[in-house]
């Protein structure tokens, strides 16, 4: 019994330990992907505690040929500690988007607004200098009626950011 009870006491500190790592207040910079060919997006990270965060991120695509087309994501995290400056976040979050396409070649299509749902899972590192890099899968999931974002989109990216 003493046995179990000190097992308990250990995982419920190890649990606390793990949770009691701390994230920078602010973190901005770019996230590089290929999510449905939006490419690079600026990135803004905000803390709302030790372990847990928000990410907005602003993304455009220019198709010069065929339309242009803005995103925002909305992301809540969750930060856990693997080892030193390693981390690995998960979350869920939302977005809007508009397409404006040229008429030119679409015989005069009317623009579209979009909504998304999106997941995020990732690893992080946090240098000794206020740098921050990230690797992250972001699947998402559009609604719409446009031919650009209206279906799912696996989004792979690495995010460049400076903290402060």
């Amino acid at each position: 019994m003493k046995k179990l009870f000190f097992l308990a006491i250990f995982a419920i500190g190890a649990t606390m330990a793990s949770h009691a790592q701390t994230i920078s207040p602010n973190a901005l910079g770019l996230r590089f992907g290929g999510g449905n060919g939006f490419g690079a997006e600026v990135s803004y990270q905000r803390a709302l505690g030790d372990n847990n965060r928000l990410e907005l991120d602003l993304g455009w695509r220019n198709d010069s040929n065929r339309y242009d087309a803005v995103k925002l994501v909305g992301l809540y995290q969750w930060v856990w500690n693997i080892e030193g400056g390693f981390n690995w976040y998960a979350g869920i979050g939302a977005g809007v988007g508009s397409v404006d396409y040229d008429n030119d070649r679409f015989d005069n299509r009317d623009d579209e607004v979009f909504i998304l749902a999106a997941g995020n899972i990732g690893i992080e590192y946090n240098f000794d200098i206020p740098l921050l890099i990230s690797l992250d899968f972001r699947p998402e999931f559009g609604f719409g009626d446009d031919d650009v974002y209206d279906a799912f989109s696996p989004d792979i990216a690495l995010g460049l950011r400076y903290q402060f």
